[in-house]
């Protein structure tokens, strides 16, 4: 009899045990990846910028890596001290990548494009005189009266006529710097060459490799201008050069002179074909020599097209 009350509340328990593990829900599972390398997303780009492959404009030039004002100058057959006065260089020294600088003298319409066109002065409307005598009485109407009348209006002062002012006319622009004319080895009667050293050729101009002659020679061995014109520099800022000299002959060509170990003139002169301008020397060289170029339009070309035959 004992054992039945403990069969029943055995079974009781059982029972209550198996209804709280039907109510027992497991918590689902869900396994996280890392997204592919094709799901995650891409940075956008930044827009090319339409002037990064931009040619430069005519006359202008656009400052690159290595650069010097020298060099620019020396490249496109100009002054240095033009090319500082045209884009108003407070120091020739600092010039940055990607700056844009003008390296040929205004034209006569560039000139002229950026002028304001100053209004022209209207005069004031003359003024009308007042009638300073007593309005008259109305008459009745007559021959005579109206021959009075037509009198009275004929005597009366007309207003004068509007004085009109010219305008002054407007300044002629400044005439353009006229190109000078391309000389060739058949120019003499325009400009004559001459060698600018005694010597042995021992490099060849190859527009790739050497943008002139080498001319060997000794120590102190005497440089002279190939021919007539104006030293637009005289120093040694352009490295691969040393002691440089460079004569301008027109517009259009210029004679560089490298690797000097003396410099003899200065710059602003006026030399004459033959003159001594340098002793030749080593500077910026493996030996002594006389690198020489000619450059047309800043371009160096074979100097053997304009030098006499040896």
């Amino acid at each position: 009899m004992k054992q039945a009350p403990r069969l029943a509340l055995l079974t009781l328990a059982l029972g209550l045990l198996a209804g709280c593990s039907s109510f027992t829900r497991q918590a689902p599972v869900v396994e996280r990846t890392a997204p592919s390398q094709a799901e995650r997303p891409r940075p956008t780009p930044a827009p090319a910028r339409a002037d990064d492959n931009k040619p430069d404009e005519k006359g202008m030039y656009t400052v690159r890596r290595g650069d010097t004002l020298l060099r620019i100058a020396l490249d496109h057959g100009q002054n240095y001290r033009d090319i500082v006065a045209w884009n108003n260089l407070a120091d020739p020294d600092d010039i940055k990548v990607g700056q844009t600088l003008r390296i040929a003298a205004l034209e006569r319409g560039e000139r002229t494009a950026g002028m304001q066109t100053q209004p022209v002065p209207v005069p004031p409307p003359a003024a009308v005189p007042r009638k300073t005598a007593p309005r008259a009485d109305k008459q009745p109407y007559s021959e005579t009266n109206v021959a009075n009348a037509q009198k009275e209006a004929g005597s009366r002062t007309e207003p004068a006529a509007p004085v009109v002012v010219a305008a002054p006319p407007a300044p002629a622009p400044a005439p353009a710097i006229a190109a000078g004319s391309t000389v060739t080895a058949n120019d003499d009667d325009k400009l004559s060459w001459m060698w600018p050293s005694d010597g042995r050729i021992v490099a060849t101009f190859d527009e790739g490799r050497n943008k002139g002659i080498d001319i060997a020679g000794k120590p102190g061995q005497q440089v002279v201008a190939a021919g007539s014109g104006k030293v637009m520099y005289a120093g040694s800022g352009i490295r691969g050069y040393g002691n440089l000299v460079i004569v301008k002959h027109n517009n259009s060509l210029l004679s560089a002179y490298a690797h000097n170990r003396k410099i003899l003139v200065k710059e602003g002169e006026n030399v004459t074909k033959g003159q001594a301008i340098a002793e030749m020397g080593d500077s910026d060289a493996d030996s002594v020599k006389l690198h020489f170029e000619i450059r047309q339009q800043g371009k160096p070309v074979d100097p053997s097209r304009f030098l006499p035959g040896r």
